[in-house]
């Protein structure tokens, strides 16, 4: 069922291949990267995958005869388990001078990412995949990449559809894998994702970190999905999990760096020293993110603890994923001052700013919305700013400012 969703990063794969002589796709397991490559190119490419044995050995004993035998062009899966491959890929595309001849795809980015550059610089296009987006699931795959400016939302109200609390907070729910988007029933939510866990600690976590301790890293998990949506408190991860700070910020990064995690920095300028320089922590599913919390049905986590953090981090995953399959790095951020006031996110625009809160409520009245006046101490250009909310339609509701429905990201 998932080849019926059509993947925005389709465009931005096929103008990467035809400027680039490899294209490496990376993105967490299980978001669709092969599919959607096999899909692309359906009988034009051959196809191996590391994650065979036999062929991860050849490729790690001697990745030039690994090479040689294979038929380009080619889609080589999983390549992060032949880390030494890299330079001898160059060395044949170098050779060959023509582009999209290799196509790649790496679950974990670790070590990956540091040889990929160093061996293939100006040669690779890197694009990232994560799961299944709001505007792919509605069929609306070609949208542009959000932004609260008039002209997009204008037209988002021909091709986007609002959304009740209870579809929002299933989708939370559910996440954005597409295993769980394309089925028809939820019953194997927990299945998936405890299979999902464990897979993703035992194969890559533990192997890379050579983890000894899985209980630990699973605590560590649980930990982290817990604080979604707030300032990073190293200090305090160590002492819930009951490992060292340093041992909490290296999993960190393990989970930033294969996609599972966003790290949003805050916005600051030399001008604005008054300014928090902490990161938050966002999931980039919220699927997985319930699931590690416990809340194991919609109706509970909207009524929950946790209801409003996993809808700031819905709707800030998803703004990230329409930069992301776009393929473009979203410059995204979050402003918070020593006063303690706030603004969900920034997206610096063509040096504008552009302001978004994320509310809950369908009444803009009772939502405590103060403006984006402070945002004039950054003596940056501050663009069109936007409350994504429960609201039905886009509606004005200040100078320069639109309560958003959140079906419009």
């Amino acid at each position: 069922m998932s080849q019926n969703i059509k993947r925005t990063l389709r465009n931005a794969i096929l103008d990467a291949s035809a400027s680039f002589k490899v294209v490496l796709l990376t993105g967490p397991r299980q978001v669709g990267k092969t599919t959607l490559l096999q899909d692309v190119q359906k009988d034009s490419r051959s196809y191996v995958t590391l994650d065979d044995l036999n062929m991860r050995g050849a490729a790690q004993q001697d990745p030039a005869s690994f090479l040689d035998r294979l038929q380009l062009p080619v889609l080589i899966d999983e390549v992060q388990y032949a880390p030494n491959i890299f330079s001898y890929i160059k060395m044949t595309v170098d050779k060959a001078k023509q582009n999209g001849l290799f196509w790649l795809t790496g679950s974990q980015q670790f070590d990956m990412m540091q040889n990929v550059t160093e061996s293939l610089a100006g040669r690779v296009a890197i694009l990232h995949l994560q799961g299944i987006s709001l505007s792919e699931e509605q069929g609306r795959p070609d949208d542009a990449p959000f932004l609260p400016e008039l002209a997009l939302l204008k037209s988002r109200q021909k091709t986007a559809r609002t959304l009740t609390l209870p579809e929002v907070y299933h989708k939370i729910w559910r996440g954005s894998y597409p295993d769980m988007v394309t089925q028809d029933s939820d019953n194997h939510w927990e299945r998936f994702y405890s299979s999902y866990v464990a897979t993703y600690i035992q194969r890559d976590v533990r192997e890379y970190l050579n983890i000894n301790d899985s209980a630990a890293f699973h605590k560590f998990m649980q930990v982290a999905a817990a604080r979604t949506g707030q300032l990073i408190n190293y200090a305090d991860m160590a002492r819930d999990v009951g490992v060292s700070e340093v041992t909490v910020k290296t999993w960190l990064n393990v989970l930033h760096a294969s996609g599972v995690i966003y790290l949003l920095q805050p916005y600051f300028n030399n001008r604005t020293k008054r300014l928090v320089k902490t990161p938050k922590l966002y999931f980039m599913d919220t699927g997985l993110c319930a699931y590690l919390t416990g809340w194991l049905n919609p109706d509970v986590l909207e009524r929950g603890a946790m209801s409003g953090p996993m809808l700031e981090t819905w709707v800030i995953s998803e703004i990230i994923k329409s930069y992301l399959h776009h393929g473009r790095i979203p410059r995204v951020y979050f402003y918070r001052d020593k006063d303690k006031r706030e603004v969900d996110l920034l997206i610096e625009e063509n040096g504008t700013l552009y302001p978004i809160e994320i509310k809950k409520t369908a009444s803009i009245q009772n939502a405590g919305f103060k403006g984006f006046d402070m945002l004039v101490n950054l003596n940056m250009p501050i663009g069109h700013g936007g409350v994504l909310c429960m609201v039905g339609a886009l509606t004005p509701i200040g100078n320069n400012v639109d309560a958003i429905p959140v079906g419009y990201i």
